[in-house]
C-alpha cells in the first residue's frame, strides 16, 4: 500500500508559486506535519522526514534488498540520496520566503558497509547561511547504536524567486 505522505503523481507536488509563498522552514514544517507530501524519491529510497528545525533536519529509513548493488551490498547511491536529501532540506530551512535554492556541489564519504534492514537516521545541519550561499553537513548513523556509516557536505546557492 502506498504511503499517503509520499507524492505518487505530479499533481501532489507543490508548484513553484507554492514554494515561494512561504519560507523554506515553513515548507519543511508543512512536510513534517503531512500538509505537503514528501517527494516520490522518499518512497523509492524508503525514508521519511522525522524532525525539522531552523538549520537542521532529520530523516529516518532503512535500506532494503532493492537498494543493493550486484554484489549484495547497499548501493552507494542509497547513501548519497539520503545524505543529499538531508543536506538540501537543512538548507531549505534557512531559505527566506520568495527565494529558492539549488545544490552547487555535494560530497559523500562512506565509512562502513550498512547491513540491509538497518534502521538509520541521517541528520543535516547548516554550517553557514549567507545571502547567496549556504553550506551544510550531514551524518548517516545507525538509529540504535549510533554507529557512523557515512557523512556528506554541500554548498548551495540561494536565488530570488
Amino acid at each position: 500500500m502506498p504511503d499517503p505522505f509520499v507524492a505518487t503523481g505530479p499533481e501532489q507536488l507543490p508548484t513553484r508559486e507554492d514554494m515561494l509563498a512561504i519560507s523554506g522552514l515553513e515548507f519543511m514544517q508543512d512536510m513534517l506535519a503531512g500538509r505537503k507530501s514528501l517527494p516520490p524519491v522518499a518512497g523509492v529510497m524508503n525514508y521519511t522526514l522525522h524532525a525539522v528545525e531552523h538549520g537542521r533536519v532529520a530523516f529516518r529509513g532503512a535500506p532494503g534488498f532493492r537498494h543493493t548493488n550486484p554484489l549484495g551490498g547497499v548501493h552507494g547511491g542509497w547513501y548519497g540520496s539520503l545524505l543529499d536529501t538531508a543536506l538540501g532540506c537543512a538548507v531549505m530551512t534557512v531559505v527566506p520566503q520568495g527565494f529558492w535554492y539549488t545544490t552547487l556541489e555535494y560530497k559523500v564519504n562512506i565509512t562502513r558497509a550498512l547491513p540491509i534492514g538497518t534502521e538509520i537516521e541521517v541528520v543535516g545541519k547548516v554550517q553557514h547561511a549567507g545571502r547567496t550561499t549556504a553550506v551544510a553537513s550531514a551524518e548517516l548513523r545507525c538509529l540504535d547504536l549510533g554507529k557512523l556509516y557515512a557523512t556528506g557536505s554541500t554548498t548551495c546557492i540561494i536565488l530570488p524567486g
